[in-house]
């Protein structure tokens, strides 16, 4: 009771500046499946022409939770799923500790082809660009529409900008829920990959330990959200 409490004096009630992905044109499709089909031919930039292949969302179709990413890395492009590299092992962990299931989820990113730079046998990841990220919103926002989730987790900076706009930032709203004009609160937190790149051992254990206590959020919004809907029937 006090975890959902917490939740909801967390989330803010005005309207967040959305994003490409809640503000811009985005593809049209009768279903999931449909959409998956349209995205594989994808040309809308240039990231299609140095990638393996596209890597698009994956999940239950009628998921209440979805998980926003950045791009997919080099495991996921080779492999074509999403969250299957050391990030993915990382946030399947996280998500065990938080006590939410990840196979309910539905997982996909800002961005579905792998931007990188070849450093000899290498691909080193790069952050895809704002004219990336806008032409890519075109297949995150349809996949939303498509899901209408009760809820969105966005996975650091890239996810946080195409979902709600430059307002926002992971360093001043980390942890939040905000609403949104689509009807469902966006939860702003890192990217897993983040706690790979942090050298120092304590420092890695606490920020992992606060990426658990923001999943954590998931949890109880869940369970405030089914107790009130059991409420209403």
């Amino acid at each position: 009771m006090e975890a959902r409490n917490k939740a909801r004096q967390q989330m803010s009630r005005v309207a967040a500046k959305t994003g490409p992905a809640l503000s811009g044109e985005h593809a049209n499709a009768r279903s999931i499946a449909a959409l998956r089909r349209q995205a594989e031919s994808c040309e809308r930039c240039d990231l299609y022409k140095n990638a393996t292949q596209l890597v698009f969302g994956e999940g239950p179709v009628d998921a209440r939770i979805v998980l926003v990413g950045e791009q997919p890395g080099d495991r996921e492009d080779l492999a074509g799923h999403p969250f299957v590299g050391p990030a993915g092992r990382v946030l399947d962990e996280c998500l065990h500790e938080a006590g939410v299931d990840r196979s309910s989820c539905y997982l996909t990113n800002a961005v579905k082809h792998f931007k990188f730079e070849q450093r000899g046998k290498r691909r080193l990841h790069s952050r895809p660009n704002a004219g990336e990220i806008q032409r890519c919103s075109w297949w995150l926002g349809a996949e939303l529409e498509q899901l209408r989730p009760d809820l969105v987790v966005a996975l650091g900076a890239t996810a946080v900008m195409t979902l709600l706009g430059r307002s926002v930032a992971v360093t001043k709203n980390r942890g939040d829920l905000i609403d949104t004009p689509a009807g469902y609160p966006v939860l702003v937190t890192i990217h897993p990959s983040y706690l790979l790149r942090i050298r120092d051992g304590g420092d890695a254990a606490s920020e992992r330990a606060r990426f658990v206590k923001d999943l954590a959020k998931v949890a109880a919004f869940e369970a405030d959200h089914s107790a009130r809907g059991q409420r209403r029937s």
